[in-house]
C-alpha cells in the first residue's frame, strides 16, 4: 500500500513555457515580457523548468525557443543558470527589430505542451503573451483540436487591436474562442492582464 501511495504522488516541480508574440506593433510590449520573465526566474526553484519562445510565422519548431533550462538541485548552479537565462532574454529583446509577419499561436502552444509534458512536472503552465490574433501563412492548417490535458494556459497582456475599437465584440470573441479551444483540449484557461498581480501567475500546489 505504501508503494502504491508513493507512486501516485504528484512531483513537486513546475514547468513554465512562455510564448512571446513578436508580430507587428506587439514588439513594443516586449519590455513587459521581460518583467514577467524576471518574476518567473525569482519564483521558480531547483528542479523547476522554464522555456521562452517567440511566436513566429510557423512556431511549431525548436528554432523559436529563445532560452530553456531545468534548474539544478544545487542552489549555486541554479543561480548561475538563472543569470545566463536572463542574459539570453535581455539579448533577445535588445535585438528584436522587426516582428514576424505572421502569428502561429496554435503551433506555439503545441510546441509548449510538448515541452512541459516532457519535464513530467507536477504543475505545468503555458503562458501566452499576445493579443491572441492568429494570422497564419497561406497553406498552414491549425483548425484542429489541441491537446493541453492537465496544463494551465494563461493569456497575458491581451491588448486590444485597432479593429477592436470599431467593434469591441471582436476582442471578447478572441478570448472566448481560445478559452473554448483550451478547455476542449483538457486544459485550464485564465486571463491575466493586470501585470501588477503576477503573484497569481504560478503557484505550487
Amino acid at each position: 500500500m505504501l508503494l502504491v501511495a508513493c507512486g501516485n504522488t504528484k512531483p513537486d516541480t513546475r514547468a513554465v513555457y512562455l510564448l512571446i508574440d513578436t508580430s507587428g506593433t506587439y514588439t513594443a510590449e516586449l519590455r513587459k515580457a521581460q518583467a514577467i520573465i524576471n518574476y518567473l526566474l525569482a519564483t521558480l526553484e531547483s528542479g523547476d523548468s522554464i522555456a521562452v519562445a517567440r511566436i513566429d510565422s510557423g512556431s511549431f519548431s525548436e528554432k523559436d525557443i529563445v532560452a530553456k533550462a531545468t534548474f539544478d538541485l544545487r542552489p549555486s548552479t541554479a543561480n548561475d543558470q538563472k543569470r545566463l537565462f536572463k542574459q539570453q532574454i535581455d539579448n533577445f529583446v535588445e535585438n528584436v527589430k522587426y516582428g514576424s509577419r505572421n502569428t502561429d499561436i496554435t503551433g506555439g502552444v503545441l510546441q509548449a505542451s510538448d515541452f512541459v509534458n516532457e519535464t513530467q512536472a507536477g504543475d505545468k503552465y503555458v503562458l501566452i503573451f499576445s493579443d491572441l490574433e492568429e494570422d497564419l501563412k497561406k497553406g498552414h492548417v491549425r483548425d484542429f483540436p489541441i491537446d493541453v490535458q492537465g496544463i494551465k494556459v494563461v493569456a497575458l497582456n491581451v491588448t486590444k487591436l485597432r479593429s477592436d475599437n470599431v467593434d469591441p465584440r471582436d476582442y471578447k470573441q478572441r478570448l472566448v474562442d481560445w478559452q473554448s479551444r483550451v478547455e476542449q483540449g483538457g486544459g485550464e484557461w485564465r486571463v491575466l492582464n493586470d501585470l501588477e498581480r503576477l503573484e497569481r501567475l504560478i503557484v505550487r500546489h
